[in-house]
């Protein structure tokens, strides 16, 4: 890789309320953003997967569908790797080992699948997650794109 590559950087931050009707405007001005890495369409498919997992479970979970609830999205391009941080400073999160379980659900009357999770950390190379009962969680993804241009070269 040369050294002009290595060094671009790009970043973006969005603030939006916890309304459910956000969630596809949130998956697709992160998808824009992350288009100039030139995804393949598996890449942006997973990438706008794991947006919608994130700001769901906080609409859901963090603010327990209040609308009056902030979510902040942030992404930052380093070459050729995308970082996503999606917080919220809702309700927190008691158990994180537990929720992270596949199939585990704090909200099972609303039929949810608690998958979120783990198909967050299957479609990233990277995963974290910190939450503090009360104070909000944030979820902080990466991965590195394999651009088209550098399939057809």
């Amino acid at each position: 890789m040369n050294e002009e590559k290595a060094l671009q950087r790009n970043f973006m931050t969005l603030e939006f309320a916890s309304k459910s009707e956000n969630e596809s405007f949130a998956r697709v001005t992160v998808a824009a953003f992350i288009s100039q890495l030139d995804p393949t369409m598996d890449e942006l498919s997973d990438l706008k997967t794991v947006i919608s997992e994130a700001v769901t479970n906080s609409i859901i979970h963090g603010y327990d569908s209040n609308p009056e609830g902030k979510i902040t999205i942030t992404a930052e391009i380093v070459s050729d790797t995308v970082t996503i941080t999606v917080e919220d400073r809702g309700a927190g999160i008691e158990d994180l080992d537990l929720a992270r379980q596949p199939l585990f659900t704090s909200k099972p009357e609303l039929e949810r699948s608690g998958m979120g999770f783990t198909i967050m950390e299957n479609f990233m190379d990277e995963f974290e997650v910190s939450s503090e009962p009360g104070s909000g969680t944030s979820i902080r993804m990466k991965k590195r794109i394999e651009s088209k241009k550098a399939l057809y070269n």
